[in-house]
């Protein structure tokens, strides 16, 4: 039989989106799906070099986790120094801002305990 339980840890939650993504989109879809691309290469780097892990995305807009604030806030400082010098070749309206956020508090990760393992799965 599972028992559901809920465990709770602290962690700094890493939020990011594109500034004025729609616009970029309505003026060229695949420049701005290309630079987003390119981009999210360099986030995700910078992402797991502070030791964060990226757990949802979704269109322009990406979620990490990480255990250290000061981790979250100077990978976030090193997200917009990298993109500063990405866009500094780019015409201002082709440039591609992110906006990010760190919020610390607590997270409810949801556990499952089996006092017997599932036959499905593999020992």
């Amino acid at each position: 039989m599972e028992a559901h339980s809920v465990e709770r840890k602290l962690a700094a939650i890493f939020a990011a989106d594109v500034e004025g993504y729609s616009r970029l989109m309505g003026r060229d879809e695949v420049g701005t799906l290309r630079t987003l691309t390119a981009y999210r290469v360099i986030i995700d780097r910078l992402i797991a070099s502070h030791r964060g892990r990226i757990f949802n995305t979704a269109g322009d807009s990406l979620v990490a986790d990480f255990a250290s604030a000061v981790d979250a806030v100077q990978c976030a400082v090193a997200v917009q120094d990298a993109i500063a010098k990405e866009n500094a070749a780019r015409p201002a309206g082709e440039q591609m801002r992110f906006r990010i956020g760190v919020h610390v508090g607590d997270i409810m990760v949801p556990t499952t305990s089996s006092a017997m393992p599932s036959i499905s799965q593999p020992v």
